[in-house]
């Protein structure tokens, strides 16, 4: 896991793909969002999400819930057990990626290995962020409309899935596909938010993938615990100690420091350009969940006080986004 990460995040950041991206937007830096305003937006989230199976638990086992999720941010090496092996042509993908020379020719052989990811990269070629004017059919002509700054994200992606994919029961089960959709939708948004910080693009992207693994396990945790609170004050709480587990892992597989302590002041970022990425686009991609569930209104107060004008071009963006 290490060895592959370190490959990964080694290979020069490459500029974002998306041209809005590239864009000066000076109006991105968040100021317009207090940090009651992202709570609320956390609260209205957790309330979603957990509203299926929420239970109303007693102050004492919130508490334990807590307490053993800070007990596994604790023992990080524990925590990262859950996590299952990359396949073996992801990594050998990333380090012709880290070779300036490699081909898209080259390239193309190495996905055509594997069907899946075959499958997977002209899928993502045409798909409504690309827009392609003709269908792609191949994968060297889907590797050319990716570039390779798309390629690293979508091989970041394929990499992670099983992270949060990973052996569940309970509610935490019933919850992955509704995280790991936000996983996708926050790293995208990151990554557009990162110019205007001036932060590194691909380590955004990351980041967004990255934050939610304690999340899962906190879910898990509380499955085994008696059920997940139904409390939206609960779940603010957790989401902050879920950064710190998340952060955790991620030091312990040596991602580089900005990565992880992106993830783990991303509550309160300060002047910390990648953690303020990160925040922006937890917030982009929260509140596209809810304006698609009809929880909140794409032109209601939440978003038009958690977001600046360029974060609700973001959030736009996101709607045709399949995770």
């Amino acid at each position: 896991m290490k060895k592959w990460l370190n490959r990964l995040i080694s290979t020069p950041n490459a500029a974002s793909d998306d041209p809005d991206a590239a864009q000066a937007h000076p109006d991105a830096d968040g100021d317009s969002s207090t940090g009651m305003v992202a709570d609320e937006i956390d609260a209205a989230w957790y309330r979603w999400l957990t509203a299926a199976a929420a239970v109303e638990a007693s102050p004492e086992t919130e508490a334990a819930i807590l307490e053993r999720v800070e007990r596994l941010a604790d023992d990080p090496a524990a925590a990262a057990g859950f996590v299952p092996r990359v396949p073996d042509v992801v990594q050998q993908l990333l380090r012709s990626l880290g070779d300036a020379e490699a081909s898209t020719a080259a390239l193309a052989r190495q996905v055509a290995q594997d069907v899946v990811l075959v499958a997977e990269v002209i899928r993502e070629a045409n798909s409504a962020y690309y827009r392609p004017i003709t269908p792609v059919k191949n994968a060297e002509a889907a590797i050319m409309m990716l570039g390779q700054n798309g390629l690293r994200m979508l091989l970041a992606r394929i990499a992670f899935r099983p992270i949060v994919n990973m052996a569940l029961d309970g509610f935490a089960r019933r919850a992955v596909p509704r995280i790991w959709d936000h996983s996708v939708k926050c790293a995208l948004a990151a990554s557009l938010m990162a110019p205007g910080v001036t932060a590194g693009v691909f380590e955004s992207y990351l980041a967004g993938l990255m934050q939610n693994v304690g999340l899962v396990v906190a879910l898990r945790v509380a499955d085994e615990l008696g059920g997940v609170p139904a409390s939206p004050a609960f779940g603010v709480r957790l989401q902050d100690a879920t950064r710190r587990l998340s952060a955790g892992i991620a030091a312990h597989w040596a991602f580089p420091e900005e990565v992880w302590a992106a993830i783990l002041h991303a509550g309160d970022p300060g002047d910390a350009v990648l953690a303020q990425a990160l925040a922006q686009g937890d917030r982009i991609a929260k509140l596209r969940m809810l304006v698609d569930a009809h929880v909140v209104d794409e032109d209601g107060a939440l978003v038009a006080d958690g977001l600046t004008s360029f974060q609700r071009r973001c959030l736009g963006k996101l709607a045709s986004l399949d995770a």
